[in-house]
C-alpha cells in the first residue's frame, strides 16, 4: 500500500503521470513554518520527513511519501503567499532574478526503512513589468502555491531559464522519486 502524505493536487497529478496511483492520500498537518535560522534546503527536507513521519504513525504497513517544495531567493525562504500585496513583493523581488526550488522528498517503508533526498533546482525569470505582475495577480493563480507562482501556469512565459527538474518546481521531482519507490519497494514495476 502507498500512501502520499500530501495535500497537493499537483503532486497526485505527477504521480499519475508516471503510472504510480497512491491508495490513499492523507495530508499531514502541522505548522510548517520555518525553524530560527533554518536555510531553505533544510527546511525542505525536515518537512518532507515530518510529513512522511506523521503519517506513518498511523498506517504503519504502507509506504508512506512524504514532500514539500520550498522556493528561496537567497537565504529567504518564499512560502505561499497568503495576500495578493505579500504575492506581488514575492513576484518583485523573483523578477529579473535567479532563484533555487528545493524539493524534499521523503519515503517510509513498512518496515521502518527511509531514504531523503532534497532536489535543487534553478529558475531564473525575465525581468517583470508592473502590468505582467498584475496580469499574474488578477488571475489568481498564485494562491497557495510556493513562491506566489505556478511554472507549469500562466508563469511559464516568465522563466527565462532553468536548470535543473522541472517536475521538482511543479512540485515532485519525478525522476528521484519513481527512483525511491523502486528501491524500496513501494511499486509494481
Amino acid at each position: 500500500m502507498l500512501i502520499l502524505a500530501s495535500a497537493s493536487p499537483r503532486r497526485l497529478e505527477l504521480l499519475r503521470q508516471i503510472g504510480v496511483e497512491p491508495d490513499l492520500v492523507v495530508p499531514a498537518d502541522f505548522d510548517e513554518t520555518a525553524l530560527k535560522g533554518e536555510l531553505p534546503r533544510d527546511h525542505a527536507g525536515r518537512l518532507a520527513a515530518a510529513k512522511a513521519a506523521s503519517v506513518a504513525a498511523d498506517h504503519p504497513d504502507a509506504h508512506i511519501l512524504g514532500a514539500d517544495t520550498v522556493v528561496a531567493c537567497g537565504r529567504r525562504i518564499l512560502g505561499k503567499a497568503e495576500t495578493a500585496i505579500e504575492a506581488r513583493g514575492f513576484l518583485t523581488l523573483l523578477s529579473g532574478r535567479r532563484h533555487r526550488v528545493f524539493g524534499g522528498v521523503c519515503l517510509i517503508a513498512p518496515d521502518g526503512r527511509s531514504i531523503s533526498r532534497i532536489i535543487q533546482t534553478a529558475v531564473t525569470f525575465k525581468r517583470l513589468s508592473e502590468e505582467e505582475i498584475d496580469g499574474y495577480l488578477a488571475h489568481g493563480e498564485w494562491r497557495g502555491k510556493a513562491g506566489a507562482y505556478a511554472i507549469q501556469g500562466r508563469a511559464a512565459v516568465f522563466v527565462r531559464q532553468l536548470g535543473g527538474s522541472y517536475s521538482n518546481v511543479v512540485g515532485l521531482p519525478l525522476y528521484e522519486t519513481m527512483a525511491m519507490l523502486r528501491g524500496m519497494g513501494a511499486t509494481a514495476e
